[in-house]
């Protein structure tokens, strides 16, 4: 490939979910009404996009070490292991392409291992739907990028999960998000000053348990007793949708501990949702947290491994850190952002 070449890239946010996780699920949101108070985070999934140079279709995954090269075909894409990519493809092609492959070579890579916790699959899903946005010039507002990373991810792809990932990442910020009946979704930017802001985020501490879980089977089975609910099961759904309510009018007014007593009810309620929620390790994480200031925790996404969250008195955060590291977690302090999903395009000097 010779010559200036535009290269197409993209960045969409992790977020952590701070309160409501759950009730933006179907069918409990199209019934009820579901509530979620998440924020993002400085850790991204990345796209990007160009020409393939020799007209096949490449799908590249740089934090899987997987390559793949598939003939510029219709249908062609079906085959391909990186489904997420492929997925992508597919409906851009389809719906702003007439049908008519185009030969793109299509990098990605996440700052988080998959099953997180953290909505990284989701966040790569609008990374790469920014990035076709952007390449293809499409009049596509931030409301409709989130949805169609929605329909590609759950319907398309008939990946479980919710629907606040791909809003969280699309918007960016802290965010009230409410899911209710027929796809309707109401984005609240919250305005909270940045002094609170900055408190909670010195409050914060991470720590990846070292278990990459599926997620799948958790929401799977929280659907399944939406379906057929228990007074349990639906009692700790409300009891969810009320904390991220809640939880918004406390972080408005900088009540930081009041934050936290919430964060603690909202974990018990969630793990009476579905089995297998919490594990031996996130329990010995947890003990080991509380042992060393942590005022409360709870795990980030849908449960089984990933991200813990807790939060501390900032002038305890350093030693909760110590701790969870010598524990066998890999802790760390986090820093909130306010920009949603981004696209740019670079010249970049063929070879």
């Amino acid at each position: 490939m010779t010559g200036a070449t535009k290269v197409v890239r993209a960045r969409a946010p992790l977020r952590l979910g701070l309160a409501g996780g759950g009730t933006d699920l179907s069918p409990y949101c199209d019934q009820f009404g579901g509530a979620v108070l998440n924020a993002t985070i400085d850790r991204y999934a990345y796209a990007f996009i160009e020409p393939s140079g020799d007209g096949t279709v490449q799908f590249v995954a740089r934090d899987l070490g997987v390559e793949e090269r598939l003939p510029r075909e219709p249908g062609a894409a079906s085959a391909a292991r990186l489904a997420i990519h492929a997925g992508v493809y597919r409906r851009m092609i389809r719906d702003y392409c007439a049908g008519q492959p185009m030969p793109l070579r299509i990098t990605t890579y996440v700052d988080a291992p998959a099953g997180s916790g953290l909505g990284s699959s989701s966040a790569l899903v609008v990374a790469l739907v920014e990035a076709f946005r952007f390449l293809l010039e499409l009049p596509l507002g931030l409301y409709d990028v989130a949805h169609l990373a929605f329909e590609i991810e759950r319907l398309d792809l008939r990946l479980a999960g919710g629907k606040q990932d791909q809003y969280a990442a699309a918007f960016g910020g802290a965010n009230f998000i409410e899911f209710l009946a027929n796809d309707r979704v109401i984005v609240n930017p919250l305005r909270v000053a940045r002094g609170f802001l900055n408190e909670l985020e010195t409050s914060l501490v991470t720590c990846f348990t070292g278990v990459s879980r599926r997620s799948e089977t958790i929401i799977v089975e929280q659907q399944r007793r939406m379906v057929t609910p228990t007074a349990d099961s639906m009692a700790s759904l409300h009891q969810l949708k009320t904390d991220a309510i809640e939880m918004k009018q406390a972080l408005l007014r900088g009540e930081i501990r009041h934050v936290a007593a919430i964060l603690n009810r909202s974990w018990e309620a969630k793990k009476k949702t579905a089995d297998g929620i919490s594990t031996g390790e996130i329990e010995r994480l947890y003990a080991i947290a509380l042992a060393h200031g942590a005022l409360a925790g709870k795990v980030s996404g849908a449960g089984g491994g990933g991200f813990l969250m807790f939060i501390v008195p900032p002038q305890h955060r350093v030693a909760l850190i110590d701790a969870l590291n010598e524990a066998g977690g890999t802790a760390s302090g986090v820093h909130f952002t306010s920009d949603g999903a981004e696209s740019w395009a670079v010249n970049q000097d063929g070879a």
